[in-house]
């Protein structure tokens, strides 16, 4: 397993679980490390020991220590790179790209209503949550194909009402462009100045067959090289397999990507277990700028600003 930048930065926190994703029609949605995931890192025996060393740092000891081995491993990677930490980009969809533009439960209820939907939108949450967690018997995966059939059962039990016209509604409400927005607008400049720059980009992405046409009607499907959705390849995050197939659709190896994403369990554990570097969002990465200020290297650093900032 290649040892990553988070992977550092997190040694001295306190697990955290993964939350319950709370929106609807998509999945976005604590571990300890051992010294022995830090052994096979590198060729560089100088690289093993300092990260060995780096695993055992006591926790009370000064953290710029530890940030310190970072940016070394970091410079060392745009040393091996030609100023790039990475090769590839892969981008969770629902949480990190777009999210939801209004609450799933208010949008439940809104076109719920004229169905005889009657709970509120606190019961629908509930029960969505409720639903959500029970494991899902008819296949081994939530979202086969269009995700029917699943989604048909999140809906019925978070509402109520089996009714078919109110479930095609709500389902085909979640393919236009006004049921999601971009979580970060300044997120196709910097896909635009990571290409230019020769990282290649994909969406990774627990997602049934309306995420293409979802990303055409958004206008951002050109932003990426490739797309893995977990219908398409049959595995879910946080199985390494979807992971995996998207480093082969970019051609390259895993420990030359870095993946983003803002569920800790789907998109940095799974990431991780396949091979890649891996960034939570909103807490390694706020941004796509900050994202691309951590693949660049310093030098590079004005070019990228001017561009992301061109049509301001």
């Amino acid at each position: 397993m290649a040892l990553t930048r988070t992977k550092i930065s997190k040694l001295l926190i306190t697990p955290t679980f993964s939350r319950m994703p709370s929106f609807a029609f998509a999945c976005g949605s604590g571990k300890c490390f051992r010294v022995d995931q830090f052994r096979n890192f590198g060729s560089s025996s100088s690289f093993s020991s300092t990260w060995a060393a780096a695993a055992v740092v006591p926790e009370e000891e000064n953290e710029s220590k530890l940030f310190g081995l970072v940016r070394e491993y970091e410079d060392h990677r745009r040393n091996l790179y030609g100023g790039l930490t990475h090769k590839a980009l892969l981008v969770d969809a629902v949480g990190t790209l777009v999210v939801p533009s209004q609450p799933m439960a208010q949008i439940y209820r809104q076109i719920g209503e004229k169905y005889g939907v009657e709970y509120s939108e606190d019961e629908i949450l509930n029960r969505y949550r409720r639903a959500y967690e029970q494991p899902w018997g008819l296949s081994r995966l939530r979202y086969v194909n269009d995700g029917r059939p699943f989604w048909q059962y999140i809906v019925s039990s978070s509402t109520g009402c089996s009714d078919s016209q109110f479930f095609e509604e709500l389902y085909n409400y979640y393919t236009t462009e006004k049921a999601w927005h971009l979580c970060d607008p300044d997120a196709g400049k910097v896909f635009e100045a990571l290409r230019k720059a020769g990282v290649k980009v994909a969406v990774v992405s627990n997602f049934d067959t309306r995420l293409r046409p979802l990303l055409r009607a958004l206008k951002c499907d050109h932003w990426f090289n490739a797309m893995a959705v977990s219908a398409e390849v049959e595995a879910e995050k946080p199985n390494p397999t979807i992971f995996l197939k998207a480093c082969e659709l970019l051609g390259v190896e895993p420990e030359d990507a870095v993946h983003v994403g803002d569920d800790r369990r789907n998109d940095v554990w799974g990431a991780r277990d396949a091979g890649c570097d891996a960034w939570l969002w909103g807490s390694d990465v706020n941004s796509f700028k900050e994202v691309i200020m951590n693949c660049v290297k310093t030098i590079y650093t004005n070019s990228f600003v001017s561009l992301l900032n061109a049509d301001k």
